[in-house]
C-alpha cells in the first residue's frame, strides 16, 4: 500500500518571526514515540519556548511540549523532554560552529508532516532590539492598512 502524501503545517512558531532575524533555514526529522506522534496529529504541542542545540555530535530540540495522548496511558512518555533532530553530519556541524560563534541560536520555525513523518524546519536566528520589534510592529500595521484600503 501506497504512503499517504501530506504536507500539512501542524504548528507555527509566529513568536520567533517577531523576536529574531531568522537565517539558514533547515528541515530535520523528529524522533518520536507512536503516542507522541498521535497527540501530534491532534494538533495538541507547542514549539514557542524551545529551542536547538548540538551535543555529542547530535542535535536535539529542548522545550518542546507535546501533550500526553489521552489513550496512551503507560505509553506516554515526558511532555517536555529533550527529542533527537535528523540531520546529516554536515549540517550538524555547519549548525554547531554557527551556535558556537556567538550570537546566535537556533529555533523552530514550523512543524508539519510529510509523507506521514513529522518534520521540524529549523533556523538560526539573532536577537532583534526594542527598535527593530516596532519596527516589524509598524511594517505590519502599514501592509494591514494597504490590505483595508484596497478592499473599500
Amino acid at each position: 500500500m501506497a504512503r499517504k502524501k501530506d504536507s500539512s503545517i501542524l504548528l507555527e512558531n509566529r513568536r520567533a518571526h517577531y523576536e529574531y532575524f531568522l537565517s539558514d533555514f533547515l528541515t530535520a526529522g523528529i524522533v518520536l514515540t507512536g503516542t507522541e506522534i498521535k497527540s501530534l496529529r491532534r494538533h495538541d504541542a507547542g514549539i514557542s519556548d524551545s529551542y536547538i542545540y548540538v551535543k555529542n555530535g547530535e542535535a536535539w530540540i529542548a522545550n518542546m511540549h507535546i501533550a500526553p495522548y489521552k489513550e496512551g496511558n503507560l505509553h506516554n512518555v515526558n511532555h517536555l523532554r529533550d527529542r533527537k533532530l535528523l540531520l546529516n553530519k554536515r549540517e550538524i556541524r555547519k549548525l554547531d560552529n554557527s551556535l558556537k560563534a556567538g550570537g546566535y541560536t537556533c529555533v523552530p520555525t514550523k512543524l508539519f508532516l510529510s509523507r506521514g513523518y513529522a518534520k521540524l524546519e529549523i533556523a538560526l536566528a539573532k536577537g532583534k532590539k526594542l527598535y527593530d520589534k516596532r519596527e516589524s510592529i509598524k511594517e505590519r500595521d502599514q501592509k494591514r492598512a494597504m490590505a483595508k484600503g484596497e478592499e473599500d
